[in-house]
């Protein structure tokens, strides 16, 4: 069988929540909102698959650009690239 080179590939670690952690995040964190220029955290939470970034990018910094519709754009530096991101808030912190 052919080898699977999906979205989620190789993030049996990085994508796993810890034992207290465990269920549905608080709606508190679907709510918040960020102004333009927040600088932020990309934590990804893998109960929510909506607006997931690629798992590349969890642990990155960014700033936001603008917001898009329920999504936020973020740019990243990547090496010595910068790019642009779009991501919803239950996947960023302050």
């Amino acid at each position: 069988m052919a080898k699977s080179h999906g979205f989620k590939r190789k993030t049996r670690k990085k994508l796993r929540k810890s034992v207290r952690e465990k269920g549905l995040s608080p709606i508190t964190r679907a709510i918040q909102e960020f102004d333009e220029g927040d600088r932020v955290y990309i934590k990804i939470d893998p109960s929510v698959h909506k607006g997931m970034p690629h798992p590349r990018f969890h642990g990155m910094n960014g700033k936001i650009i603008e917001k898009r519709g329920r999504a936020y754009l973020l740019e990243i530096k990547d090496g010595n690239k910068k790019k642009t991101l779009i991501a919803r808030p239950q996947h960023l912190k302050r």
